[in-house]
């Protein structure tokens, strides 16, 4: 199986409810035409209204459903505020235990994304879209490139897209910005 996935284009914010700035929603227009012509077995999202609007132009465009998956939601890094989040988040990618209050520790994370992923198999689907958030992402890199780590996770761009061969482990990225 084939996963094309996506970090969601440019957003007013981190809330499930934030839209997309108007340089977002042009992006999401140059997703859909850069991911014209290819087909998908299924395209699912976040059900963060930056990941859905992200993919809708494309969705119309191909006369496509959205799937909505929670299990691609963005993590919680904490739910108390965190001055000092960047460098909690980092270590997380080198002690995936580590898990702060009303948070998801990595390997958490990383369970839910293996879990939709074989759900994904099971149904021998050979080629998926994907919108979700940049951890997430990252950490779905990480399964099958270990040496995808913090580092990589800070040069993602919004939006960004990686082809993930599943079987090979291939991981390439597909976007330039």
């Amino acid at each position: 199986m084939k996963i094309t996935a996506i970090r969601h284009c440019k957003a007013e914010g981190q809330e499930s409810n934030a839209p997309l700035t108007a340089e977002g929603e042009q992006q999401a227009i140059e997703l859909a035409v850069f991911l014209e012509g290819q087909h998908f077995d299924c395209v699912i999202s976040s059900p963060f209204n930056r990941a859905i609007n992200t993919i809708k132009p494309y969705a119309e465009l191909n006369n496509r459903t959205i799937k909505v998956d929670e299990r691609l939601a963005e993590r919680i890094l904490s739910i108390e505020d965190d001055p000092n989040w960047r460098d909690n988040l980092e270590r997380t990618y080198k002690e995936e235990h580590l898990k702060f209050p009303g948070g998801e520790s990595t390997f958490e994370a990383k369970q839910r994304i293996t879990s939709l992923i074989y759900d994904l198999q099971a149904k021998s689907y050979k080629s998926v879209l994907i919108v979700t958030h940049g951890n997430l992402l990252s950490l779905m890199i990480n399964l099958y490139d270990s040496s995808f780590g913090f580092k990589e996770w800070e040069l993602l761009s919004n939006p960004d897209v990686f082809l993930i061969d599943v079987l090979s482990k291939d991981v390439s990225k597909l976007w330039v910005s």
